[in-house]
Formats: structure tokens, sequence, C-alpha cells
């Protein structure tokens, strides 16, 4: 492999590498922003029905 070809290798491992710590850090954001979803509070008070049948 000559020099130049080793260092489009290297590059194109670079690229992959950085893809796939974006998609990585996409689907921790997208993790987290469920968690922040359910942890927010209701807007006003909920009153649940109760079957006493």
């Amino acid at each position: 492999m000559t020099h130049t070809e080793q260092v489009i290798a290297n590059a194109l491992a670079l690229v992959e590498a950085s893809r796939a710590a974006r998609e990585r850090d996409q689907l921790r954001r997208a993790a987290w922003q469920r968690k922040v979803e359910l942890s927010r509070p209701l807007p006003r008070p909920v009153q649940l029905p109760l079957a006493l049948n």
C-alpha cells in the first residue's frame, strides 16, 4: 500500500469513526430527552377514576 493509499484509508476511517460517534451521541440525547419528557410534572392535578365495581 502506498503512502497516498494509507492516508486515504486513514481519512476514511476517521470519517467513519466520527459518523459512528455522532450517531451514538444522537441516540444518547434522544434517550435523555425521553427521560426528561417523562419526568416533567403534569400541568395541573389529575384525578384518576376509581372503579369500585
